[in-house]
């Protein structure tokens, strides 16, 4: 802008010295008539001859004479022309209207997100905190203070309870570790594996609780086989979406090798979560000398779910923001730095995303499984379309993608979620992102390790204590749910910095051709993606 504006004033300069000299000139033939005018006079030329004479040395001023502009002024006003209307007029400065300017996106905003979110989740833990210590309390004030029927009875569960819990929690996290490493050193092979080895385990997991022969083992048993059924059909169904979902794989877990310390958020987090199930376990036992147990032990179960969920988004939002900086702008970022950030800025969001996204992951496999009902029944029909509408809207605001955006950008977790959903249909991304079933793998390494906890908890307590069989599986698979997931957030959240950065910027020099040539698959019909999301099957002509 500097360098332009001598030139500006050195052509006002030229224009004011031209206007001036064709003044001057102007005003010596000004001189030249009015000679002419009392010559004219003095050879007694009459008046109507002068005026004639005046009038046409007027009419042949140029139109651009400042003379002749200041006498049509007197007699009417010009309308200005187009040409003239649009001509830009250096030497006058208007000032511009002041505008609302988008608010720049930063890498490092320093606000707290969702700060209700965070503000319930640590009075929740404040109130769990001071829950487990009163009912720890209460646990060893009936080993010593109570009765010696109270005594046997917490005796027994601390000896035939306890230490299988404790065992299955520290093999989910082993396993956890071990299905990570696997993932990210086959990701081809492993994908695979768990879709068909989780139905095996949950089918063993079955028959071996049905075998015991009791009320409590059959019921868990025949929930394991359901799910094994479902498992080994989903495995069928998502058959020709696997070969996509591979590759993807292996190029999101490639910049994970550049960060070495990648792991150590999921090291603390999984060490702090198997001291907190410790503290919860003994709760439980004093749960058993206090008012209400099942109630009480209920809240807890609770309470943990949303605790270890929470831990999860942590490292997921961690993970995310590492690669994310990255792909935006090649940064090799500090992971302890982002583990911090995660723990502080953005863990309102963490917090308030592990309420909502499993509540529409669910309403998602409803939804879906909706979508392949047939037939002429109109309840069905009417069902499938107003829940695939509700999916619809819950999909632009909450969504598991919106964990990249919280962790690169630290917006909140709805602005986020509506911000990477509107990049996806910018992208015609949709179908891509909405076909991936790296969640669904996550989810079933989850199970896989529950199962397997289940597996050898359940023959233990069977040779120990048969009537405790049924409640330990259950709570044993739970655990090993919940802390394997934690450890399977990190390659989760690399595929999901993969779609979400791509759709950002797609010209990327990190990106190949992959997502570009399977969007021109979908849109040629080359290839199929069943179910989707929206309700356009239903749509009637």
């Amino acid at each position: 802008m500097g360098a332009t504006q001598p030139v500006v004033v050195e052509e006002d300069n030229e224009t004011v010295a031209a206007a001036s000299a064709e003044k001057v000139q102007d005003l010596e033939k000004g001189e030249e008539e009015r000679k002419v005018k009392s010559n004219h006079d003095d050879d007694g030329v009459n008046d109507n001859d002068h005026e004639e004479s005046h009038l046409s040395s007027f009419h042949r001023l140029n139109p651009t004479n400042p003379l002749r502009i200041v006498i049509n002024s007197s007699t009417r006003v010009a309308t200005p022309s187009s040409s003239q209307s649009q001509r830009p007029n250096t030497r006058t400065r208007s000032t511009p209207t002041p505008q609302q300017q988008p608010q720049p996106v930063t890498l490092n905003s320093r606000r707290y997100t969702n700060r209700i979110s965070l503000f319930l989740f640590v009075l929740h833990m404040f109130v769990a905190v001071a829950l487990v210590c009163f009912l720890v309390f209460k646990g060893v004030q009936g080993l010593i203070q109570e009765s010696e029927s109270t005594k046997r009875k917490e005796k027994k569960v601390l000896k035939y309870f306890l230490p299988q819990v404790e065992a299955a929690s520290f093999m989910s996290i082993i396993l956890a570790f071990i299905w990570q490493w696997l993932i990210r050193k086959w990701p081809t092979f492993m994908l695979h594996f768990i879709l068909w080895f989780t139905f095996v385990m949950s089918l063993a997991a079955g028959i071996l609780l049905i075998c015991f022969q009791k009320p409590g083992t059959d019921g868990v048993g025949v929930c394991f086989i359901a799910f094994a059924i479902g498992n080994g059909l989903y495995a069928c169904w998502v058959s020709h979406r696997i070969k996509f979902c591979c590759k993807i794989l292996s190029l999101s877990l490639q910049p994970a090798s550049k960060f070495p310390d990648l792991n150590k958020p999921t090291y603390h987090v999984l060490g702090a979560g198997f001291l907190w199930i410790s503290l919860w376990i003994l709760a439980v036992v004093g749960a058993l000398n206090f008012y209400f147990p099942p109630l009480i032990i209920t809240a807890l179960v609770l309470s943990l779910a949303w605790t270890t969920e929470v831990m999860r988004n942590v490292v997921n939002i961690t993970v995310s923001r590492v690669i994310a900086l990255y792909y935006l702008r090649g940064m090799q970022s500090s992971t302890q730095f982002c583990f911090l950030r995660a723990l502080t800025r953005n863990l309102g969001s963490a917090c308030l995303g592990s309420v909502f996204v499993p509540t529409i992951e669910a309403l998602r496999i409803v939804a879906r499984g909706l979508n392949l009902l047939e037939g002429e029944d109109e309840f069905m029909f009417c069902c499938a379309h107003c829940c695939l509408r509700v999916m619809e809207t819950i999909f632009r605001n909450g969504n598991s993608w919106a964990y990249v955006q919280i962790a690169a950008y630290g917006k909140g977790f709805v602005v986020a979620s509506q911000d990477t959903w509107a990049l996806f249909e910018k992208e015609d991304m949709v179908s891509i992102v909405d076909a991936d079933i790296t969640s669904s793998i996550c989810f079933l390494t989850g199970v896989c390790s529950g199962s397997i906890c289940v597996i050898v908890v359940a023959a233990w307590t069977q040779k120990v204590h048969q009537s405790f069989t049924a409640t330990v599986s259950l709570l044993t698979f739970f655990i090993g749910y919940l802390l394997t997931r934690i450890a399977m957030a990190v390659p989760h959240a690399c595929v999901s910095c993969y779609y979400v950065c791509y759709a950002e910027n797609p010209e990327n020099r990190l990106f190949d051709k992959t997502i570009k040539d399977r969007r021109a698959l979908l849109k040629t019909g080359r290839d199929v993606v069943p179910t989707p999301r929206g309700f356009r099957r239903y749509t009637r002509t």
